[in-house]
């Protein structure tokens, strides 16, 4: 789950991070409002989407007037607001973020990420800040410092200290920098983020540092644990039929292509999805049902499939482990007639109760093509996708 820059704000400065002050506007008129509110001679006009990239797409303005916060709040609010993280489709503007003008000395960069490889969790910082990171890890990776924390021990001060001092910020600075970044780790470990993102991290002419920029992923298997965190989630930002799938459990995540996958287990599925490809086919969606899918889960599962108008023929993989062949067959059944299946569809079942499941789809009276292996049921789907 993402969350707004603003939103990000508000947990920084929960756990004593500085922030400038703002205030979020859905509208042209509390923009102006929140930026006589704040004061001061120059604001930062902030288009609220969840990509980064935002201020080379246009979406981060500066205004010198109450006039300037108007024209430039009419010009971003709705725009459909492209960067490098949004594709070619861009995003819908429906919030921004008035914030006051920065005293802009350096601009670091600095970030919190669960490291797997390590078990650990990764603080990285560099000296470029302000800037795509992937694009200085790419041209000065020997500019990017990783401090990996182990989590019973936390950040230490001295560890702190080591990355303060490795992305060259100035000695009179550092005990605020050990300060912060602890901080920052607290708020990463209490929140059960998978990231947190300060881009830039300032530093002013009077040595002191403030967060410009926020960006927080939080682990979605965590946030039973924070309601006040799940309060945070913008819906306009999710494609409705991920939406419409996480109220039943799926995990589904749509694609460009024009076959639908219907699979139990993250790992058949992608695999599902690559023989599809090499058999000269796309994936229309990732959709894994999980291990205790039910008759209305599968159902459910092939509406949201067929809202996708360019689905032209549906393949579903089954490894009957924990779940059972013949519950996911009388899942298809009940799922074809309820929806009116007007689409090829390829099953291919293996594991428990398998026979059991074949024969019921063979006794259905629907036009289902049985396959045994994922070769033949990858060949069989592409073809009927053509």
């Amino acid at each position: 789950m993402k969350i707004h820059e603003y939103q990000g704000k508000e947990l920084l400065k929960k756990f004593g991070v500085a922030v400038p002050r703002g205030i979020p506007a859905f509208s042209v008129d509390e923009a102006v409002k929140a930026a006589e509110t704040l004061g001061g001679p120059v604001w930062v006009v902030k288009a609220q989407i969840h990509a980064g990239g935002r201020g080379k797409g246009g979406g981060v303005k500066l205004a010198r007037s109450l006039d300037d916060v108007r024209k430039l709040a009419s010009e971003i609010l709705g725009m459909q607001l492209v960067t490098h993280q949004t594709g070619p489709e861009g995003q819908k503007v429906g919030r921004l973020y008035i914030e006051e003008g920065a005293d802009i000395q350096k601009e670091y960069y600095v970030s919190l990420v669960t490291d797997r490889a390590s078990q650990k969790v990764a603080f990285i910082a560099s000296s470029e800040g302000g800037m795509d990171i992937e694009e200085v890890a790419h041209s000065s990776p020997e500019k990017i410092v990783t401090e990996l924390i182990d989590p019973l021990a936390g950040l230490t001060d001295e560890q702190a200290k080591k990355i303060a001092d490795s992305i060259g910020l100035p000695a009179g600075t550092t005990p605020q920098a050990v300060d912060m970044f602890k901080k920052l780790y607290q708020c990463y470990m209490d929140t059960d983020a998978s990231l947190v993102e300060i881009n830039p991290l300032n530093l002013d002419s009077k040595g002191g540092l403030i967060a410009l920029d926020a960006k927080f992923n939080f682990d979605s298997n965590a946030l039973f644990r924070h309601p006040e965190i799940v309060a945070y989630r913008d819906l306009d930002e999710e494609d409705p039929a991920e939406i419409e799938a996480s109220k039943f459990d799926l995990a589904y995540i749509q694609l460009d292509g024009n076959i639908g996958c219907l699979v139990n287990g993250a790992g058949l599925a992608m695999a599902t999805m690559d023989t599809i490809k090499l058999f000269g086919g796309e994936p229309a969606n990732f959709l894994d049902v999980g291990g205790g899918a039910t008759a209305e889960k599968v159902t459910e599962a092939f509406k949201i499939m067929l809202k996708n108008p360019d689905v032209k023929a549906i393949l579903v993989n089954i490894f009957g482990g924990i779940m059972r062949c013949d519950v996911i067959a009388e899942g298809v059944i009940t799922a074809c007639k309820a929806v009116n299946l007007q689409v090829p569809l390829v099953v291919r079942m293996k594991g428990t109760n398998e026979e059991l499941g074949k024969k019921m789809l063979a006794e259905s009276g629907l036009p289902i093509i049985s396959a045994d292996t994922m070769a033949e049921a990858a060949t069989k789907v592409v073809a009927s996708a053509k």
